[in-house]
């Protein structure tokens, strides 16, 4: 019996939902764990260095095909508002090493801040159970959204969550 990329991709999707640790993790009015990983180039990437702007913060594998999709809208996303008031970091969650330098090497020219999470354990501390996982921190350095295992439909609310935060005025 053969089965579909799309067949594997959505069993795996729900596998880690459904085997998922169960963390708290953050909700909105949360202060988030402030590790997001490093970049492939070896920067440590911390929330804490963003203070005063907006974020946007995706967990996504390789596997998920709505996460690959979402990067470069995200990326647009960041373009239009600016980088001065939105930062977008994208976590790869769960990936082999060698699976994410190749799609970060093919996401080169999306403008958003790639990081690599193996182990799980940044996700772990974020209760990632599901993929694509988003926040939306606002400028204050709290949660200010989130969503799960979103996809298309979802985008209008997102931006329309991204544009509130970012009208909020800076904190003290």
């Amino acid at each position: 019996m053969k089965t579909s990329a799309w067949t594997t991709a959505a069993l795996l999707g729900l596998l880690l939902a459904f085997t998922a640790p169960a963390h708290a993790g953050v909700g909105v009015g949360d202060i988030p764990p402030d590790q997001l990983g490093r970049s492939h180039q070896g920067d440590d990437i911390r929330i804490s260095a963003f203070h005063g702007k907006v974020m946007v913060v995706t967990f996504w594998a390789s596997w998920c095909g709505y996460c690959r999709k979402e990067l470069p809208v995200l990326a647009g996303l960041q373009d239009a508002a600016g980088k001065q008031r939105l930062e977008v970091v994208a976590v790869n969650y769960h990936d082999d090493r060698d699976v994410y330098l190749s799609l970060a090497r093919k996401l080169k020219d999306v403008q958003l801040t790639l990081t690599y999470d193996a182990s799980g354990r940044i996700g772990e501390a974020y209760g990632v159970k599901g993929l694509p996982y988003l926040l939306i921190i606002g400028k204050d350095g709290k949660v200010a959204f989130q969503d799960t295992g979103y996809g298309e439909e979802s985008l209008q609310t997102i931006v329309d969550a991204v544009n509130k935060e970012i009208a909020k005025p800076s904190a003290s």
